[in-house]
């Protein structure tokens, strides 16, 4: 059973590849679509991206993420209506925002538009294997549904992460060729992912919420971990 985990960092996409729940592989590339068709033979793949967008309101899964997320919950960004997404500016998207939420909307979200967009166009050609998740959600559920105490920066955060990827058996090598260059938080985050997509693989997930929202097209809009 192969599987993927993808996180998006700053320079790209950073990607863990398990095999039967050990690792086997880590990638980076600047394009998410290369990296799908390098690993076809992936059954699933995690995103570290929001996949899904509603069209008025905001999406049920990051409010519920950032419900059990405690002191990490600034991790999660507020997912706005689709229609925002379609604007070209922040300014235009911001009003755009306002106008269906009530809510304006932050530069960092506003931030994720390039990828949310190459994520989402992924996610009408290559649906069927992709799944959206959250690392620090993932993390959570390795530390026993508890929200982790150091921030995913800091060297504590990162030994601990490292240590309950270890624990449930996702042991990162030294040595993860050009994907080693990503900053060590991405790195963590797709194996994280990786780990939730092997659940998923396996179907001994959970999402958030749960059931799934849906979109228009009656795709499930969700959180798995």
């Amino acid at each position: 059973m192969v599987i993927l985990g993808v996180d998006a960092c700053k320079q790209g996409w950073v990607a863990v590849e398990l095999s039967d729940g050990a690792y086997t592989d880590a990638q980076f590339s600047n394009d998410l679509r290369d990296i799908l068709d390098a690993t076809l033979r992936a059954e699933v793949v995690a995103v570290d991206m929001p996949l899904g967008l509603v069209s008025h309101g905001w999406r049920k899964a990051d409010t519920e993420a950032k419900a059990v997320l405690g002191p990490r919950a600034n991790s999660v960004f507020r997912v706005p209506p689709q229609q925002v997404w379609l604007e070209n500016h922040y300014e235009a998207a911001n009003r755009r925002c306002q106008e269906l939420t009530g809510s304006g909307l932050s530069q960092q979200t506003w931030g994720l538009a390039a990828k949310l967009r190459a994520a989402n166009e992924c996610l009408e050609s290559d649906g069927g294997r992709l799944y959206e998740v959250h690392p620090e959600v993932s993390f959570w559920a390795l530390n026993g549904k508890a929200p982790l105490p150091h921030k995913k920066t800091s060297w504590e955060g990162q030994m601990t992460r490292r240590a309950l990827l270890r624990k449930a058996g996702v042991v990162l090598p030294d040595d993860l060729g050009l994907a080693g260059r990503v900053p060590p938080d991405d790195v963590l985050d797709a194996a994280a992912a990786a780990w939730s997509a092997h659940r998923i693989a396996k179907q001994d997930a959970f999402c958030l919420p749960d059931p799934p929202q849906l979109d228009r097209r009656g795709r499930p809009i969700a959180i798995w971990y």
